[in-house]
C-alpha cells in the first residue's frame, strides 16, 4: 500500500495532530503578542512605508509574533529584493514563494501584510507535510511504524517549532530535505536530486546533504563487490564501474550545489557591479536606515565590498565573518554563557545519540556500514534507531552538532538540527519505546509488528484511529519515567517558550 495513501491511519493522526498543533501555536503566539509588550532589541526592523489600513493592522496583530528577529529579512526581501547586502545571508527560495503567494490577496493591503499572510499559511502547510515526510522516513529508514509514528508525533511539538510557523525557511527546508531522503532510500534519484537541490536554495546547510547522494552510491559498489561474482571484481570492469559511480555522483552532487552557486553569482552581479544591479529607486527611508546602520546598499556608486576581490566571491560567508562574527571558536565567550546553557539539551541528545549508535555498532561503524553484517546476509538486519540504516544520519546529525557548537551563533543548535536531521526525533522515540512501560503495552515495540494499534471509539462504526502515543504520556504525566518527562519536558518547555520569547523580540534560538 502506498505510504502516503488515506488508508494509513497513523499517517492520517501524524497530519492531523501536526496540523491541531500548528493551529494551536498561530493561536497562542496571537495571544502572547497581544500581552506582552515587545522587547526592543537591536536586530534589524525597516521602516514600515506607507499608512496601513485597518487590515493591515488587525493582521499585525495577529500574525506580527510571526515577523520577528530573521523573518524581517525573509519579509524584507520578498518585498524589496536582495537590497542591502546582509540581506544575502538569507537564499531566495522562500522569499520568492512568498512574493507568489502574495499575489493572491486583495491589493488593499500593504505588502508586508499579504506576505506575512502567505507565510503563515505556507509555513503551516510545510510543517504538516514534513511531519508526514519524516513518518515515512521513518517507516523506511527504521522499518518499526511505532518508532516513526512517535518520531513525527515529537516533531509536531518540535523545539524548534516556533521557527516552523514564523517567516523563516525552515518549515520549507525540513519538509523538502526528508522528502529527498525518503525518495532516496525508495530507490528515485533523480527526484531525490530535484529536492535536495531545491533545499539548497532554502538554506545553505542543505549543501552537504550532497554527501547521502555519495554514500548511498558508495555503498552499492561496495555492496556489488561483495556479493558480485568473480567477473565483477575483475580490473578492467571495476575502474569502470568506478568512473561511472564517479561521474553520477559528482553530477548529483553540482545539481545539489547549483542553486547555491547561482545564488552567489547573483550577488556578484548585483554588488560588485556598482549602478547595474538596482533596478529600482531606493526610497529614502530606506536609505537613512542605511546611513545609520552602516548597509550597503545594492547598486549605489562606491568602493567595491572585499568579497569581490576573492579568487571564489562567496557572499555568504562574507557576510557570516564580518556581520555576525560567525567562525570557528569565536563565539566561546564568557558572556555566551547563557547561549550555550540554551544549546546544552541538543547538544547533550545529539552527543547520547551518537554515542549509543557508535556503542551499539562499534564494527558497523569502523568499517562506515560499507561492510555487510552477519544479519544484512542472512536477510534479517537489525530494524529501529540502532539499526545498520540509520547510520548515515547519524553521521549526519553528529557532523551538523559538531559544526554548529563550534562554529556557529550555538544558540541555533535547536532549529538548525531540529529542520535538518531526523535523529532530533527518532532517538527521544528510541528513548521512549526502550524505556518507558506505558508505551510497551501497545505493542509498538515490536519489530515485526506489521499492523498498527488501533483505538476503536464510540460510534466509530468499527473504523479505528491510531493510539496516539505523545497524548498518552503526557495525559498519564505521573506514571511516567523520569526519562520519559525529561524527553516531554525539553520538548513541551521549548515550544512554549519559543513561542512567548521569539514573537515578542526575545534573543531566543
Amino acid at each position: 500500500m502506498e505510504l502516503w495513501s488515506r488508508q494509513d491511519p497513523q499517517l492520517r493522526e501524524v497530519v492531523w495532530f501536526a496540523g491541531r498543533c500548528r493551529a494551536l501555536a498561530l493561536l497562542l503566539q496571537a495571544v502572547f503578542n497581544l500581552l506582552i509588550p515587545d522587547h526592543s532589541a537591536d536586530a534589524f526592523s525597516p521602516p514600515r512605508l506607507g499608512a496601513p489600513g485597518p487590515w493591515d493592522a488587525l493582521l499585525e496583530r495577529l500574525l506580527g509574533g510571526l515577523g520577528r528577529w530573521d523573518a524581517e529579512h525573509f519579509l524584507f526581501i520578498a518585498e524589496r529584493g536582495y537590497l542591502f547586502e546582509h540581506n544575502c545571508a538569507f537564499l531566495p527560495l522562500f522569499p520568492l514563494s512568498l512574493r507568489a503567494l502574495a499575489c493572491l490577496w486583495p491589493p488593499q493591503l500593504r505588502p508586508r501584510s499579504r506576505l506575512l499572510l502567505s507565510a503563515a499559511l505556507l509555513n503551516s502547510l510545510l510543517s504538516v507535510l514534513a511531519a508526514a515526510a519524516l513518518y515515512a522516513l521513518g517507516r523506511a529508514v527504521l522499518r518499526r511504524r511505532g518508532e516513526a509514528f512517535l518520531a513525527a508525533l515529537l516533531f509536531s511539538l518540535s523545539p524548534a517549532s516556533v521557527f516552523m510557523a514564523a517567516a523563516y525557511s525552515e518549515s520549507m527546508f525540513a519538509f523538502l530535505a526528508f522528502s529527498a531522503m525518503w525518495q532516496l532510500e525508495k530507490g528515485q534519484s533523480w527526484l531525490s536530486g530535484l529536492l535536495f537541490s531545491l533545499a539548497s536554495g532554502a538554506r545553505a546547510n542543505g549543501l552537504i546533504n550532497a554527501g547521502f547522494f555519495l554514500y548511498s552510491r558508495s555503498k552499492g559498489f561496495a555492496l556489488q563487490l561483495q556479493v558480485g561474482s568473480a567477473s565483477v571484481r575483475k580490473l578492467p570492469l571495476m575502474w569502470k564501474q568506478v568512473l561511472s559511480l564517479a561521474s553520477s555522483a559528482a553530477l548529483m552532487c553540482a545539481g545539489i550545489s547549483l542553486p547555491f552557486a547561482l545564488f552567489q553569482y547573483y550577488a556578484y552581479v548585483r554588488f560588485c557591479s556598482p549602478g547595474t544591479g538596482l533596478g529600482q529607486t531606493v526610497p529614502e527611508p530606506l536609505l537613512q536606515l542605511a546611513r545609520d546602520k552602516g548597509y550597503r546598499v545594492a547598486g549605489m556608486d562606491g568602493a567595491k565590498p572585499p568579497w569581490c576581490s576573492q579568487r571564489f566571491p562567496v557572499v555568504y560567508s562574507y557576510i557570516q565573518d564580518t556581520y555576525w562574527n560567525v567562525g570557528f571558536l569565536r563565539y566561546f565567550e564568557l558572556r555566551q554563557l547563557p547561549n550555550f546553557l540554551l544549546a546544552l539539551p541538543v547538544t547533550l541528545l545529539g552527543s547520547w545519540a551518537a554515542w549509543t549508535y557508535v556503542s551499539t555498532n562499534p564494527r558497523h561503524c569502523l568499517t562506515l556500514g560499507l561492510e555487510r553484517s552477519k544479519s544484512e546476509e542472512k536477510g534479517k538486519p537489525r530494524d529501529g534507531f540502532c539499526g545498520p540504516a540509520a547510520f548515515v544520519y547519524v553521521v549526519h546529525a553528529t557532523a551538523l552538532l559538531a559544526f554548529g557548537f563550534s562554529c556557529m551563533h550555538v544558540q541555533v543548535l535547536t532549529r538548525f538540527l531540529g529542520s535538518s536531521s531526523p535523529i532530533l526525533y527518532w532517538f527521544p522515540a528510541h528513548l521512549l519505546q526502550e524505556h518507558e512501560p506505558l508505551l510497551w503495552s501497545t505493542g509498538t515495540d515490536n519489530p515485526t509488528s506489521a499492523k498498527p494499534l488501533l483505538r476503536t471509539s464510540p460510534g466509530s462504526c468499527g473504523k479505528g484511529t491510531p493510539d496516539n502515543l505523545v497524548v498518552r504520556l503526557l495525559l498519564n504525566w505521573r506514571l511516567i519515567t523520569p526519562l520519559s518527562k525529561s524527553i516531554l519536558g525539553f520538548f513541551l518547555c521549548y515550544w512554549l517558550l519559543g513561542l512567548i520569547l521569539h514573537c515578542n523580540f526575545f534573543p531566543w534560538t
